[in-house]
């Protein structure tokens, strides 16, 4: 039973330096557009065995999968969209909405990097709380999708934190290690699970090989420039095109 995780692509928050949570009118930028069109050809040979294309019911998640359904419906019966509130982007509370600028002076910031187990977002959710509901969330979709002979492969498009969550169950890893997990916008991530045990085939696969490189520090904060991005990776690391031979 194999699910690809895909993350949206590009979203106007992800350029802007604020924390979008789960802000409405959040659209896909001209590149996320771009993305979500890549989608049909990146998946390829697979498009006809994909059997569901579940989502997040936020905007930028649906914008991502559309191109992607309107493919699969020209190859016959096309396969269910189906929205899954337990794949919603994290409920960042009182972040929601704020410059990460702002953010990395919160004492909480801290803790988010270091211990995310135990993050709490004011008046929003806990970590623990989100990796607890997307795990439970596509373990169950997938006995559903997966089928009874286990040849099933779905889709599951949701957030950057969320997908980390859980491609950090799928290891075996503690939470608390899910921040060293890089997912960006439009990446592919594959997880299959078997009667015995998930097995993470691909993270953070964007059809390019994407080269890190350092954030400059915020103001006198070093180690800002070396935290991992709240809300995931904004895909605007250095790349490299992958090259054949």
């Amino acid at each position: 039973m194999t699910v690809i995780l895909l993350r949206h692509g590009r979203s106007t928050a992800n350029t802007s330096g604020v924390l979008a949570g789960r802000s409405p009118g959040v659209h896909l930028d001209d590149r996320g557009r771009e993305q979500a069109d890549a989608l049909v050809s990146r998946l390829g040979e697979h498009l006809g065995a994909i059997r569901a294309v579940v989502r997040s019911p936020l905007d930028r998640c649906a914008e991502t999968v559309a191109p992607l359904l309107a493919a699969l419906g020209t190859n016959g019966e096309r396969p269910p969209e189906v929205v899954v509130d337990d794949l919603a982007e994290v409920d960042y509370g009182g972040w929601t909405g704020r410059p990460i600028s702002e953010l990395l002076s919160e004492p909480l910031w801290k803790v988010v990097q270091q211990q995310p187990s135990a993050a709490v977002f004011p008046d929003g959710e806990g970590l623990a709380d989100v990796q607890a509901r997307a795990v439970r969330a596509i373990r169950e979709l997938d006995r559903v999708y997966g089928g009874s002979d286990g040849a099933g492969v779905w889709i599951a498009c949701s957030h950057g934190d969320v997908i980390k969550s859980i491609i950090a169950d799928a290891m075996g890893s503690h939470l608390d290690a899910f921040q060293r997990i890089v997912v960006e916008p439009a990446s592919i991530s594959v997880v299959r699970y078997s009667s015995s045990r998930p097995y993470v085939h691909t993270v953070n696969n964007t059809h390019k090989l994407s080269v890190p490189t350092p954030r400059p520090a915020t103001g006198d904060d070093q180690q800002a420039s070396d935290d991992a991005v709240v809300g995931g990776d904004t895909g605007a690391a250095a790349t490299i095109p992958a090259t054949s031979g």
